[in-house]
């Protein structure tokens, strides 16, 4: 049975716009740093500069990667004054992200 078959019967994703919309996520979220900076934030919100110290790299790097979580719908932002807030706009995303954790990291 192919996978889309399977969708179909266990009631998985089978439109193709919700398809597009979970790839569209998952490509988003696949870098290392990206991932990195979605487990830095977590449940909360964090300056850039913090997320940069929490990853470990240039200001730089991490704006352009904020940016295409941004872009993505990812994570939100605002601005206070002259910094810049990010969070993840879904928690179901972070739900994701645990799950694989789950699958993924050695405990």
């Amino acid at each position: 049975m192919s996978f889309v078959a399977k969708a179909e019967n266990n009631n998985l994703i089978s439109h193709d716009a919700d398809i597009e919309r979970a790839a569209f996520a998952l490509k988003a979220m696949s870098h290392p740093l990206r991932l990195k900076i979605l487990c830095a934030v977590g449940e909360k919100e964090l300056a850039v500069q913090e997320i940069v110290d929490c990853v470990g790299t240039t200001q730089s790097n991490v704006s352009q990667h904020l940016a295409k979580l941004r872009d993505k719908e990812i994570l939100s932002s605002r601005r206070d004054a002259n910094r810049i807030y990010y969070s993840v706009k879904d928690e179901r995303t972070l739900r994701l992200v645990e799950m694989m954790r789950d699958v993924f990291c050695s405990n």
